[in-house]
């Protein structure tokens, strides 16, 4: 079988559309297929790229051309510069982040946790947002106007004792001062707090963050900035570490 056809193959599999790590990982185990190369990701990152037949609905994420009117009816639409600002792909792309962040999370052996408001939400073709998190309500780790603050937060991982290790707002096109402001009210657990955003709005939200009401989570070093490129990376980056029978 050629390499092509693997990666199509690979992508058919998962529904017609996938992110880069997920069809690293589908392509690469199938038998049929012999790369020849120390460095078969690149080889696949070559052939979602220029292969006829897929087409990249946004960055890391891959798509066959003959599932696209499927994929639109369902409110999966090719990122364009004169669509960026739609509803539809602004709410495509909170809920696409999140399922990612979920992912993640569990790829690292974490409890997850998305609002109920968002459950019935598609993570792509595979499945909402309510099933792919671990948890289906919030525990209550502290006190019950904490619990309720927390409660919509986009993703929450809990670690093993069960309190909250990091909390994540996708800020596509919303004020970034609301999350930081969720995060002032929960800066008193030992979590981490990450605003997930397209990477030109870093500057946006260091400005934010230099407002005096937010001194305190400023100076620890409280909150960070993920952008969605580097959130692709680390998802590629979980999905490979997962195969390894050993990390040092």
């Amino acid at each position: 079988m050629t390499q092509s056809q693997t990666v199509i193959d690979a992508i058919e599999s998962l529904g017609g559309i996938a992110p880069l790590g997920k069809i690293y990982q589908v392509a690469l185990q199938n038998s049929d297929c012999i790369w020849g190369t120390k460095t078969p990701q690149a080889s696949i990152r070559r052939i979602v790229r220029h292969t006829k037949g897929i087409y990249v609905v946004r960055k890391g994420l891959y798509a066959l051309e003959k599932y696209r009117q499927q994929l639109e009816a369902n409110g999966i639409i090719e990122v364009t510069p004169n669509n960026a600002d739609s509803n539809e792909v602004q709410q495509f792309t909170h809920y696409y982040y999140q399922g990612l962040l979920l992912k993640v999370g569990e790829l690292r052996h974490f409890e997850t946790f998305v609002p109920n408001q968002d459950k019935n939400r598609m993570f792509l073709q595979e499945a909402t947002l309510g099933e792919l998190r671990s948890m289906e309500e919030l525990p209550n780790y502290t006190y019950p106007h904490l619990v309720q603050r927390s409660s919509t937060i986009d993703v929450i991982w809990f670690n093993e004792r069960g309190m909250p290790h990091s909390f994540f707002e996708v800020e596509h096109s919303t004020d970034i001062q609301n999350s930081l402001l969720k995060f002032c009210d929960l800066q008193d657990f030992y979590a981490r707090m990450v605003i997930v955003a397209d990477d030109y709005r870093k500057e946006e939200f260091l400005r934010k963050l230099n407002e005096t009401a937010f001194r305190d989570i400023k100076k620890d070093h409280r909150v960070h900035f993920l952008s969605y490129d580097e959130l692709n990376r680390q998802y590629e980056n979980a999905i490979i570490d997962s195969q390894r029978s050993f990390i040092l």
